[in-house]
């Protein structure tokens, strides 16, 4: 089994900017960076050229660790405790569900852990405390 946490900034349209920013400042090495407009699109909601310019997914090496940044997805706003995140990435559906399940007592549901085109599980809850968590499966 693989489980990692990975701290993950969300952003409000300037994503790439802050990419650019922690390449200098932190000698960050981007390994990969998606932009909404490079995933499936919604054809009954379409999105404007800026909406398609927001980094869905960025990951940052910055040493030996990870960092995630990307952008809110357009419609979505920065509130108390999603600014900065915790992703935890895991292989085993069963883990995420437990991770989830877990996670979600006592706090808000603020994603479903469902099948996406990115992962077939992920979701997102903030606990009781207020810290938001991100629950990815890596595809296999």
């Amino acid at each position: 089994m693989t489980l990692q946490l990975n701290p993950f900034i969300m952003l409000d349209g300037n994503a790439q900017e802050a990419i650019s920013f922690y390449e200098v400042a932190l000698n960050a090495k981007v390994l990969f960076k998606q932009t909404v407009g490079e995933g499936p699109q919604n054809p009954d909601a379409p999105l404007s050229a800026e909406e398609k310019g927001r980094v869905a997914h960025s990951v940052l090496k910055v040493g030996d660790s990870d960092l995630f940044v990307s952008d809110l997805f357009p419609g979505q706003a920065l509130q108390r405790g999603n600014q900065i995140t915790i992703c935890i990435t895991t292989d085993e559906l069963a883990k995420s569900q437990a991770f989830y399940d877990s996670l979600q007592l006592g706090g808000q549901v603020l994603m479903p852990l469902s099948e996406t085109y990115f992962s077939p599980a992920y979701g997102m809850v903030t606990d009781k405390f207020g810290v938001t968590f991100q629950i990815f499966t890596k595809k296999r």
